[in-house]
Parts: structure tokens; C-alpha cells; sequence
């Protein structure tokens, strides 16, 4: 049974809901670090992404702990693959462009893509870079340009700032003025956030 939910909870779940990003995901390829997973979720809670998709093939979805950073986990979808011609032909059926993060010659910098368009980002363990069969499906790949000495960021961090680019195109695209979510969903997901 619900326990009382004040108005201006509710208030704040209908205005958090209304501003989920539907079409656009991270992807996290077999990240292990319990730590970057949870300042993942958290950065994807900030920038209102509905959903993140989990491909783990040599790696486990880590525990998380219960601290504020681990508590986004309640409030972003996962969906788990196993198989990336699966996980990639879904995204194609939906009309959803798949990107990577790396830094071969073919990289694109971050801001030459245009995420006001269904987009999939992949982010991949910080050690081993791209699993080879995702290396292998998706060409499209991008990197943050940077100007220290320092060829990369945490992938927690760059996450962020993937999320912060998208987002900033999608305010300005006006995406963010309209619920993506249909009325029912909406309606639906506010009854569950309420006792989550």
C-alpha cells in the first residue's frame, strides 16, 4: 500500500519525468569499477536519460552501494545484452545512431555529432577500451577534445560531459519542452516513482 506522497514530491517526480530523454542512452560496455557505474547513473539521472543499457560479456554489473551517488540506480532504466548484434540491431530498428568513444584516426571531436538525434554512446572499460566485436559493428567513434597532457578522462567523467554536450543540444532544440514519454507511461511511472 502507498504511503502518503506530499505535493510537492509529487510535483518534482511529474517535472523529472517530463524531461526524460527517451531516444538517447549510454552504453556501458563492461565497465567493472563500481565507483564510475554509480557516477554514471548519476550523471545520466542529471541530464534526464530514461534508460542506459548494460553490455557486461567479460565482466559483472558490479554491486553498488547504497550512498547518494549509487542511489541514481532507482531512478534510470537498465537493460542488460549479452550479444551485440542483437543489442546493435535493435538500435538500428529504432533508427538510433551508435557512437564509441576511442581515439583512432577516424575519431570525430564530440561536438561534430548531432545528438538531437536518436543516439546510442558507447562507453567501454577504461583499461581494455572497446570489446573487439563492438569495435568491430560500429564505426562511428568519438573523443573529447582536451588541451593538457593528458590524452584521456575517468570514464565517469567523460560520461558527463558526453551527456552535458547532449544535453545542451537537446535544450536548445527545444527537445526538452515536451514530455517524451506518452501520457499513459508518464501516469505509470509516477505511481511507481512515488514508492520507489
Amino acid at each position: 500500500m502507498r504511503g502518503f506522497i506530499t505535493p510537492e514530491r509529487t510535483a518534482r517526480i511529474h517535472g523529472v519525468l517530463s524531461r526524460r530523454q527517451t531516444d538517447v542512452t549510454l552504453v556501458m560496455d563492461n565497465i567493472w569499477d563500481p565507483h564510475n557505474v554509480s557516477a554514471i547513473l548519476r550523471s545520466c539521472d542529471a541530464f534526464g536519460l530514461f534508460r542506459v543499457h548494460l553490455y557486461y560479456t567479460s565482466e559483472k554489473w558490479p554491486e553498488l552501494g547504497t550512498k547518494s551517488s549509487a542511489s541514481a540506480k532507482k531512478w534510470v532504466e537498465r537493460t542488460e545484452h549479452s550479444s551485440a548484434p542483437d543489442m546493435l540491431g535493435g538500435f538500428a530498428k529504432a533508427g538510433v545512431q551508435v557512437i564509441r568513444t576511442g581515439f583512432s584516426p577516424t575519431a570525430k571531436p564530440l561536438f561534430d555529432f548531432d545528438f538531437t538525434k536518436p543516439t546510442a554512446v558507447i562507453l567501454s572499460n577504461e583499461h581494455r577500451g572497446a570489446s573487439p566485436e563492438l569495435i568491430d559493428q560500429v564505426t562511428e567513434e568519438l573523443y573529447i577534445p582536451m588541451q593538457g597532457m593528458v590524452q584521456s578522462l575517468n570514464v565517469s567523467v567523460a560520461a558527463a560531459v558526453i551527456l552535458y554536450e547532449m544535453f545542451s543540444q537537446r535544450r536548445r532544440a527545444g527537445l526538452l519542452d515536451t514530455p517524451a514519454l506518452p501520457p499513459a507511461d508518464l501516469e505509470a511511472l509516477e505511481l511507481d516513482w512515488s514508492d520507489r
